[in-house]
């Protein structure tokens, strides 16, 4: 009895040791298999863009008054689990695509009229976006060799932060990729411009240049991923932006090589219900207060840079309840070395809490029942690029998630299936004149 009864037991953990290695032996396969395809569809790349890329392409100068500038980006997304971009856990995903075309035209020394068309795909909801990026009538009402004042009006680019001015040009931002916790994609409509005016002002002077940016305009909220992003779920009503406002204050000292900002705005988006309760929400009214502060160091080949944000967003419901009134906080820490004029490096942690009160989502989840880790992500992204001219880049970048706050919602509709922790290995190339 005493033998059978060690038979059966070492049988079993026989048993439960042969499972285990298949478990391991798959996740070493499914690795195995990631790397090797990433570094396929790198070479791919590589040799498709080295085919069109014989010289650098220059800018379109219709006249002396008159410029043209274009880009193209096309990316490839591949996750362990989740989406971005479109089904990018099912073999990768090529439905990242950002191409614009702008153009400016000094009509004399002190007005300028400038404006981009910009076609977009982006996974779930963005499979051909054709939008005004931005379009203006700038004024320079003063200018000396050490100020600056003018005024912008029309659809103008949202000023916050290091990067968002310029977010859809892969050239102008360090990776494929922005950091999230500062950047989110799923908030992209709500940050990218409004439908108003800023007044600007520069003073350069031998301890530094100084840089205001003050705006009041409409962002554009009306979309289904505003909506998304504030409420959560797709309900039978619609979002939209009321008059907000903007500010961001910059200051530069040798020449860049230090550089300082803090940007706050005031966003107030409402919810019109189509129905009335309980088939539909009642109507709300939100007010999104970040306040973004800035930092970075500029060498000649190092750069590091630094953001930290919190972000208060209060629900107003239309009886005049409070229905919300939470703080998220975000940062990132970045470091891009530069081996040479052609090839550099990336490395950069990037944090996002919805609620700083609860980082780990675990109120959240009982409250909800919804999984604690769509509250926080955690990132560590590496990335490498290679300009083959100034017109010309093919840049690579992979990433290890923990938590799943910035994935877009539309490529993510049942937050039950998410997985907690995941890798994202990301390649594109772009081109710009």
């Amino acid at each position: 009895m005493g033998r059978l009864f060690f038979n059966t037991a070492w049988k079993m953990n026989k048993l439960i040791l042969i499972s285990r290695l298949y478990r391991s032996f798959d996740a070493t396969i499914f690795t195995t298999i990631f790397v090797i395809f990433s570094w396929v569809m790198v070479g791919l790349f590589c040799i498709a863009i080295f085919l069109m890329a014989s010289e650098r392409v220059l800018a379109i100068e219709l006249s002396e008054d008159i410029q043209v500038h274009g880009f193209l980006t096309q990316g490839y997304f591949l996750t362990s689990d989740n989406n971005i971009f479109g089904m990018s856990d099912s073999g990768g995903s090529f439905d990242f695509t950002e191409a614009g075309l702008n153009a400016s035209w000094a009509l004399n020394v002190d007005l300028r009229l400038a404006g981009q068309m910009l076609f977009r795909r982006a996974g779930v909801g963005h499979q051909h976006d054709v939008e005004l990026d931005f379009g203006v009538v700038d004024y320079t009402a003063f200018s000396t060799d050490d100020y600056r004042i003018g005024v912008s009006f029309g659809r103008f680019k949202i000023p916050f932060g290091l990067y968002n001015d310029t977010r859809d040009v892969i050239f102008t931002r360090p990776t494929i990729l922005l950091p999230q916790s500062i950047y989110q994609e799923r908030t992209r409509d709500l940050a990218i411009s409004a439908d108003g005016g800023i007044f600007y002002g520069e003073y350069r002077g031998n301890w530094g240049d100084l840089f205001l940016e003050l705006g009041a305009g409409i962002p554009r909220g009306a979309s289904l991923d505003s909506e998304l992003a504030i409420l959560g779920f797709d309900y039978p009503g619609n979002t939209a932006s009321k008059m907000s406002y903007i500010g961001r204050l910059s200051y530069d000292i040798d020449g860049g090589k230090y550089r300082m900002a803090i940007s706050s705005a005031r966003v107030d988006t409402r919810y019109n219900p189509k129905f009335l309760p309980p088939d539909d929400l009642l109507a709300l009214k939100d007010i999104f207060t970040p306040v973004i502060f800035s930092v970075q160091y500029n060498r000649e080949k190092l750069s590091l840079t630094a953001e930290y944000a919190i972000r208060r967003i209060q629900e107003t419901v239309s009886d005049g309840s409070l229905g919300l009134d939470i703080s998220g906080e975000s940062y990132y820490l970045q470091a891009l070395y530069r081996f040479d004029q052609n090839w550099q490096a990336v490395v950069r942690y990037d944090v996002l809490y919805n609620n700083r009160d609860d980082k780990n989502g675990w109120q959240y989840q009982s409250l909800t029942g919804k999984p604690n880790y769509t509250q926080f992500a955690k990132d560590w992204t590496f990335g490498l690029r290679y300009y083959l001219n100034s017109s010309f880049l093919i840049a690579a970048e992979y990433h290890y998630v923990n938590g799943t706050a910035w994935l877009p919602l539309q490529d993510n509709p049942d937050s039950s299936r998410l997985k907690q922790k995941w890798h994202m290995f990301s390649l594109a190339a772009g081109y710009q004149f």
